[in-house]
C-alpha cells in the first residue's frame, strides 16, 4: 500500500512513517518543517520505500500529485503546541482548516481514503468524564483565543465526515489524547518534554494553576499502531475514535515523578495561567478518553504506564543526541498538550 503522512517530519508523523514502512508499506512524508525536523526522519532515508518532500500541503499543485500516488492519506500536518496556538492564532485556524480543506477535495474524485488526527481539546469544557465519542462538544467563548486551535479541528470533522456522507469519501476520525515518547520537543509547551528537561538542567518545574488538572498520556508507539489499525478496518469509516491512555493523573504528580525519576534537585513552582498567557486563557479541569468504542473495534489497549513513558522521555533527552535540545531555553509548559 502506499501511504502519504502530512506532518510526517513531526513527532507522531515520523513514528507512523516508520510503523508503516515496519508493515511493509511504501510512504511518502510531506512537510514544511515549521514544527518538524528533518532529524526525525533522517534514519528512514536509507529506505527504497520511502520519500520525503519539504514543501507546505497548501502548495495545491504538489499535493495534488501526491494524493494522486497514494492509495491512503494519513493528515496529521497542522499547528499544533499550545505556544503557537496562542501567540498565533490566525495561522493556527488557516492552516488547520484550509490544509484539511485541500486534503479533502483532492481525496475526493478517486475516493481516497483520508485518516484525519483530531484532537481530545474538540471536547472544550464538557464535564462528562471519560470523555466519548457521541459526546457533544462544549467549547469556551471566541475570545478566548485557545479555543481556536479546537474550533479548528472540529471543523476538520465536521468538513470530513461531510466529504464521507455527500462524495463518499472513506474517513476515519482519530480525536488523540496527550501522546508522548521519543522525539517529542519541548518548544512548544508539551508539558512532559518541558518537566523533563527542566529537571535535567536543574531549573524549577513550572506547574501551571494549581496541578490538579488531570490528564492521560499515551506512548507514541500505542498511538501509531492504533492509526494504521483503523486505517486498515472497513468498520472504521465514517467514524469518530478516540486514541490514547485512560490512565488519569494529576500533572503535579506528573511534576513530581519527573523529579524523583532524573534525581533532580529542581524545585517545583505554581504560576498562575494569567502570568503565563494571558488573562483570557482557560484550562480544562479533567481530560481522559472512554475507550470503549475503540476497544470493541480493533482490540486497542495501551501497554505502556506512566511511569515508563516518562523513563523513555528521560532516557531520550539524556542521549548525546539531545543535548543541545537541553542546552536550548525551556518552552513554558502547559497541562494541555
Amino acid at each position: 500500500m502506499r501511504c502519504l503522512v502530512t506532518g510526517g517530519a513531526g513527532f507522531i508523523g515520523s513514528h507512523l512513517a516508520e510503523e508503516l514502512l515496519r508493515a511493509g508499506h511504501a510512504v511518502t512524508v510531506v512537510d514544511d518543517l515549521s514544527t518538524g525536523s528533518i532529524e526525525n526522519i533522517e534514519p528512514l532515508t536509507s529506505e527504497v520505500r520511502f520519500r520525503y518532500v519539504i514543501d507546505t500541503i497548501l502548495n495545491r499543485r504538489l499535493m495534488a500529485e501526491l494524493v494522486d500516488w497514494a492509495d491512503i492519506i494519513f493528515h496529521l500536518a497542522a499547528v499544533v503546541g499550545v505556544k503557537l496556538v496562542v501567540e498565533d492564532p490566525v495561522r493556527a485556524i488557516r492552516t488547520n482548516v484550509r490544509a484539511t480543506e485541500i486534503i479533502l477535495e483532492l481525496a475526493a474524485p478517486k475516493r481516497k481514503k483520508v485518516v484525519f488526527t483530531s484532537t481530545s481539546e474538540v471536547y472544550g469544557k464538557t464535564s462528562r468524564v471519560p470523555f466519548r465519542e457521541d459526546d457533544d462538544l462544549v467549547l469556551g467563548a471566541p475570545w478566548r483565543s485557545r479555543w481556536g486551535y479546537a474550533c479548528s479541528k472540529a471543523l476538520g470533522e465536521f468538513l470530513a465526515l461531510a466529504y464521507w456522507r455527500e462524495y463518499g469519501v472513506p474517513v476515519v476520525i482519530a480525536r488523540l489524547f496527550n501522546t508522548v515518547g521519543p522525539r517529542q520537543t519541548n518548544r512548544y509547551g508539551m508539558v512532559i518534554p518541558t518537566f523533563v528537561c527542566q529537571a535535567l538542567r536543574g531549573e524549577p518545574i513550572t506547574v501551571y494553576g494549581d496541578g490538579q488538572q488531570t490528564r492521560s498520556f499515551c506512548w507514541v508507539g500505542d498511538t501509531v499502531r492504533a492509526l494504521v489499525a483503523l486505517a486498515e478496518h472497513p468498520g472504521a469509516v465514517g467514524q469518530i475514535f478516540n486514541v490514547g491512555s485512560d490512565e488519569e493523573v494529576r500533572i503535579v504528580d506528573v511534576a513530581h515523578q519527573v523529579k524523583a525519576l532524573t534525581g533532580s534537585v529542581s524545585p517545583i513552582v505554581f504560576i498562575p495561567y494569567d502570568r503565563a498567557y494571558g488573562d483570557d486563557f482557560e484550562d480544562m479541569r479533567r481530560r481522559v478518553p472512554d475507550l470503549t468504542k475503540i476497544r470493541a473495534l480493533i482490540g486497542y489497549r495501551p501497554t505502556v504506564r506512566l511511569e515508563e513513558i516518562l523513563r523513555q522521555v528521560i532516557l531520550y533527552y539524556r542521549s548525546s543526541e539531545c543535548q543541545s535540545k537541553l542546552d536550548s531555553p525551556t518552552a513554558m509548559s502547559f497541562s494541555g498538550f
